[in-house]
């Protein structure tokens, strides 16, 4: 009889395997891999952003439009395992592997650079035809308004803020991908991961590969007068939209969220469960 599902001990033996295959596979494959997983969370970041663009102007529905904007994001990361990617964030469990003693710190390193850089492009390109097919002029221009309140609120973060907040949002990714890898049939895979992912959207975490798509998608809105005359009606400052930039995009963003991915995931999702469950064991 088939199990259910894996228990955790099982699960980390399953996450270290699955960290070698990463770094074995033909780099230009995940390449291309991890510019797919930057387009389906780009597809789910601009999703979201359309679905609650009316209830999120309005103060008095900001809890509704976090749960719907969550609720729409969940689609991401279902892309993602399901039809099969190469995502930065859940690339963080490769240090299961890693202490395991089954892959080398160096592969792991050259997995996260090459798998970052291949969602940024990813995000990017989708940003682009998103932008072409006039994604950001929808509703009225509200989804582009959106856009650039959302973006412009993540280029003012202070770096301390960031980096905590992408600390708090990897542990429940990489928990939403653990609980991913338990699952042994699709729909129990979807509901592992799907309710992890909106509590941590529904909580405003910060997720550096969904941050690759809301940022552009708010510097190319601010090239558009009547969006940003739409966004100024809204009640994004002037401020806050003359900050946003490519620049405020990596230094004040990318970079911190990354790295706080980066501990939340590896430093305390992998870190914790290797030791728990695998360190101390022959393999």
């Amino acid at each position: 009889m088939n199990k259910l599902f894996l228990g955790p001990a099982e699960v980390a033996a399953f996450t270290a395997q699955v960290g070698v295959n990463k770094t074995s596979m033909n780099k230009a494959k995940a390449f291309v891999l991890a510019i797919f997983a930057g387009m389906f969370i780009g597809f789910a970041a601009y999703g979201s952003n359309t679905a609650v663009c009316n209830l999120l102007a309005n103060g008095a529905t900001f809890g509704v439009a976090k749960a719907l904007q969550g609720f729409v994001f969940t689609v991401g990361l279902m892309l993602v395992l399901v039809a099969g990617a190469e995502l930065f964030t859940g690339n963080s469990l490769i240090l299961v592997a890693v202490l395991d003693k089954k892959v080398k710190f160096t592969a792991m390193l050259a997995n996260w650079v090459l798998i970052w850089v291949g969602n940024l492009v990813g995000a990017l390109l989708l940003v682009l035809v998103i932008n072409g097919a006039g994604g950001l002029t929808a509703g009225g221009n509200m989804v582009g308004a959106i856009s650039l309140k959302i973006a412009a609120g993540k280029a003012g973060m202070s770096f301390g803020a960031a980096f905590c907040s992408g600390i708090l949002c990897n542990i429940i990714v990489c928990l939403a991908v653990w609980m991913s890898f338990a699952a042994q049939d699709v729909g129990s895979k979807l509901l592992a991961a799907g309710f992890p992912i909106m509590l941590f959207v529904v909580s405003g975490y910060e997720h550096s590969i969904a941050n690759m798509t809301y940022l552009p998608l708010g510097i190319l809105a601010k090239n558009n007068a009547a969006v940003v005359a739409k966004a100024l009606e809204i009640g994004v400052s002037q401020g806050a939209i003359d900050n946003l930039g490519w620049g405020s995009m990596f230094g004040a963003n990318l970079l911190p969220v990354t790295l706080g991915n980066i501990v939340g995931g590896a430093c305390v999702v992998a870190l914790a469960y290797w030791y728990v469950y695998l360190s101390g064991k022959k393999n």
